[in-house]
């Protein structure tokens, strides 16, 4: 059953309230943490990834199989975390529109 007019009313002055006496609740409640925290994650991996591809160019070069393998291991792990990440701060990202929970996509307050 949807809201009603009045409802969506009350609840954006809630959240606006909300807003101005915790930002840091409202901010845990959008989910900006979440999102922070997958871009870290996704820096991360592609400091990862370019720290492997040294390393593998390091054991090729120097003809070293187990550092080549090493950082070969380094650049796909990167890389899967780093797509992990990716992966959540975009499925969040589709959900930005909607400040909080209880709003319904399509509303702009």
């Amino acid at each position: 059953m949807p809201l009603s007019e009045e409802e969506l009313r009350l609840l954006e002055q809630m959240e606006r309230a909300l807003v101005q006496d915790d930002p840091k609740l409202a901010s845990t409640l959008r989910g900006t943490a979440r999102r922070r925290n997958a871009r870290r994650r996704v820096i991360y991996a592609g400091v990862g990834l370019l720290v492997g591809i040294a390393v593998l160019m390091t054991g090729a070069i120097a003809q070293l199989t187990p550092v080549g393998i090493a950082g070969f291991v380094v650049m796909l792990a990167s890389a899967a975390v780093g797509l992990t990440a990716w992966r959540a701060q975009t499925d969040d990202g589709a959900q930005a529109p909607t400040p909080l929970p209880w709003r319904r996509r399509g509303q702009d307050g």
